[in-house]
């Protein structure tokens, strides 16, 4: 099997202020809302809608068992962006202690990239991971909101967290199996 070199971008904010906010969509096409109720076959519809053409691969092989005891976590958030009533991405938020809470994944489904939703949902989400311990009264108030991104993702993907205020403090280029996507599946719609 051949490999290829992946970079992984680290990036920070440490400060709510350090948020640099995306315009919304005009209109009132796109809502975002939280899915309270947990939910693995929900969650699992979107890492793989969204990750499947950009090989997220990790969570394809977890049970239902281990989605549900994931998002049962306290602090583990989703929130989802909705076009005219349609699924078009998601945020999900992890608190991982004292006071520090990953963007574990973000992204859009392939048939909503570049329709100027991303920058809005991940706007959204970041000043959401700020205000986490708002909903979650036993977690430490949030201090430090951290993500990663990699080559694999979208061409855009580091820039919007750039825009947004993020700020790189580490890279990684390591060698990883070159594998196939998993998905979407034949005739999806991949844009253009």
């Amino acid at each position: 099997m051949s490999s290829v070199p992946v970079t992984t971008w680290s990036l920070e904010q440490t400060s709510p202020s350090d948020l640099l906010p995306a315009a919304a969509p005009e209109g009132d096409a796109v809502r975002i809302v939280r899915a309270e109720v947990p939910s693995p076959e929900f969650s699992r519809f979107l890492y793989a809608s969204v990750g499947g053409d950009i090989r997220w691969t990790d969570r394809l092989g977890w049970t239902h068992a281990r989605w549900a005891e994931y998002l049962g976590r306290p602090g583990v958030e989703t929130w989802v962006a909705y076009e005219r009533g349609t699924p078009a991405g998601y945020v999900e938020l992890e608190a991982t202690g004292e006071g520090v809470v990953e963007i574990a994944y973000f992204g859009l489904l392939p048939a909503f990239r570049g329709r100027r939703i991303g920058g809005h949902l991940l706007s959204f989400g970041t000043a959401r991971a700020w205000d986490l311990a708002d909903r979650w009264p036993d977690l430490a108030p949030v201090k430090r909101v951290w993500l990663h991104t990699c080559s694999k993702d979208g061409p855009y993907a580091l820039d919007n967290y750039l825009r947004r205020g993020f700020t790189l403090f580490d890279t990684k280029v390591e060698l990883e199996a070159d594998l196939p996507t998993p998905g979407p599946w034949p005739g999806a719609f991949l844009g253009d």
